[in-house]
């Protein structure tokens, strides 16, 4: 039963790292049930629970982050709705057809198509398009430091 709890935390701390950019995987979420099920297959435990209780805040501060943050850019500098949704599209875009620049290629042209398409000038445009690119990629960003540290430690943890 150890092994398939550690083979599955590995698989959940891949599929982790992959949805800190795959908007419809739960990244950091993953990477910390990856945590649970390491500390749960293993005797003695390799985390302590004030540790836990500290990755489990993180996961959930990091979700919501990720779920204001674009929304934040695109008020800040002005974006329609529409182009936090484009942007959204182009990020998934991106990964299929042009990763891993692709991501924040996308984002930023879905976010501008959508200033464009909500009758904004050029100039104004850009500006918001900028702004729902800062967000989508502070979003990844954060996802990726905090699943990246509970990876670390999940392989630290099977050490």
């Amino acid at each position: 039963m150890e092994i398939v709890l550690i083979v599955l935390g590995a698989l959940l701390s891949i599929i982790g790292l992959i949805g800190c950019i795959v908007p419809a995987l739960p990244g950091t979420p993953l990477n910390f049930l990856a945590l649970l099920l390491l500390n749960w297959a293993r005797d003695p435990n390799p985390f302590r629970l004030n540790f836990l209780i500290i990755m489990g805040i993180i996961a959930v501060g990091v979700t919501l982050i990720d779920n204001f943050i674009p929304a934040w850019g695109a008020k800040r500098y002005g974006a329609a709705r529409i182009s936090v949704w484009l942007a959204l599209a182009g990020t998934m875009i991106g990964i299929f057809f042009f990763a891993p620049f692709g991501i924040i290629i996308g984002a930023f042209v879905g976010a501008l198509l959508g200033e464009l398409l909500s009758g904004k000038k050029s100039g104004d445009a850009l500006r918001a398009g900028w702004g729902v690119f800062v967000g989508v990629f502070l979003g990844i960003l954060f996802k990726v430091i905090a699943s990246g540290f509970m990876t670390f430690h999940f392989i630290k943890g099977l050490l």
